[in-house]
Order: structure tokens, then sequence, then C-alpha cells
């Protein structure tokens, strides 16, 4: 592209050598994110290309399973994990570039419905059991799953319910299960159903957070993105005023 200046303003000039500057020093960034923080970081990185220019390839699944690609050599620059547990495992296998750790958002754990008015707000209808399947996600591989069979667990119901399971990989095959309708209900992120503080159809009931683990959920820059100033960027706009604004209006903790 060729770029007379000669007509041009000083302004008019400045400010098109100032965006070519720019666009010049972006960079792609590749995030490998866990299912539950699918529409935040789809909303985040339309504010982080904007503001910074560099963009945001985004890959979607569930945290068990980065885990093993990122072991076998996958090319992602940063991690967000589900938990913490997946990304201080890869910190202590110096998987990591040090100190990139930190906590980006907090989960919370819901059982939900397509169906308006079908969960109640006190999760009864667990115990009613008045229903032929309930989803999950995979608690070996998603940290929503196993936080689900802690719920189940601590409200002594796992063994009644668990026949009705329909397990989905990730948490949001756990929530296309019931969307879809091929289970009346299950445990999906909060995440996937809030928005704006309301739960934007069906109906839920938010498990209170004594019945489950903590789900703090890390971001990390694996070492692959240590020369990537997209994955710092990255990583830094995510404790940015911006970001937590749109992480808080999806119903996480910061």
């Amino acid at each position: 592209m060729t770029f007379s200046f000669s007509k041009l303003p000083v302004l008019a000039v400045s400010a098109v050598l100032a965006s070519l500057s720019w666009q010049a020093h972006a960079d792609e960034v590749q995030v490998a994110v866990a299912a539950n923080f699918t529409a935040p970081i789809k909303d985040i990185a339309v504010e982080f290309e904007k503001d910074t220019g560099h963009k945001v390839t985004a890959s979607f699944g569930a945290t068990g399973a980065f885990y093993t690609q990122i072991s076998n050599g996958a090319p992602f620059d940063v991690f967000l994990a589900a938990d913490d547990k997946t990304p201080i495992k890869l910190e202590k296998e110096n998987a990591i570039v040090p100190g990139s750790r930190f906590t980006y958002a907090i989960g919370t754990l819901v059982l939900w419905s397509s169906k308006e008015a079908y969960v109640d707000d006190q999760g009864e209808v667990l115990k009613k059991g008045a229903f032929e399947h309930v989803s999950i996600a995979n608690p070996k591989t998603a940290p929503y799953g196993t936080a689900a069979i802690q719920t189940l667990t601590r409200l002594g119901l796992l063994d009644t319910l668990q026949p009705k399971f329909v397990q989905g990989e990730n948490i949001t095959q756990a929530y296309q299960f019931i969307s879809t309708g091929n289970a009346e209900l299950g445990f999906v992120a909060l995440s996937q159903v809030y928005k704006d503080g309301k739960i934007t159809g069906g109906s839920a009931w938010i498990v209170p957070s004594e019945l489950y683990e903590s789900i703090r959920q890390d971001a990390v820059i694996l070492t692959k993105g240590s020369a990537n100033p997209a994955a710092r960027a990255l990583v830094d706009y995510l404790k940015g005023p911006k970001a937590a604004a749109i992480i808080k209006s999806y119903g996480y903790g910061l």
C-alpha cells in the first residue's frame, strides 16, 4: 500500500504515520481458553484489538484436555484455565513464564434448565429427581464438572443421580445437552447463562459456594509466548478495568 503525503495537512500525516506504526507493531496471540470463558474472552478480544492492535486467536475446550495438548507441544502463547491447579502444575514443570500466573476470574457453578420455572431457587428439584437426565461436564478434564460432583456428594445425592448423568467433554457441551433438551437440567458455569445482572433464559439455582471448592481460574503465559509482545499485552489487559468490567458482567468474581 502506497501513501502520498504531499497534499495532506500535518495533523493528517501524523495520524497516518501513527496508524502505520501501530499496525507495524501489532502481533497475534494464540490463546487456549477454558470453555466457560468463551463469551467473556470474545468481548474482551474486541476491546483488546481496538486498544492495542494485537490480534487474539482463541481455541476453546476443557482445561484438562488443554494441559495434555500443551504438554505435547501445542502452539499456544497464553492459557486461560478453569482452575488454578493446572497452571500451578505447568509452573512446576517450568512450562510457563516465571511470575506470569495470576487469577483472572473466580467462577460460579449453577444448576440450570432451559425451561422456565423448572429449577427452583433452592435446588430442591435435585432431591425430587423427577427428571430423566442431568448434564455435567467431564470431571476428569473440566473443573466445573469436578465442582458438580463435589456439590452432589455434599448434598448426598451423587449415588442416586449418577445413573442419570449425561456427560459433556467440556462445559460447553454440557450446556448444549440442556439447551437442546437432551437433558432437562444440568450443572454449567454461571457465565453461560448470565449477563448484566440476570439469568438470560430458563431457570436456575446458583449453587452455594460452600458446596464445592473455589473455582479460581488462573492465566499464564506459556513458554512459547515468552517472546511474544501480544502475549504479555493480553495478560496485562486482563488485569485492567475494561476486562474487569466485562468479566464481572458475566457473573464472575475477581
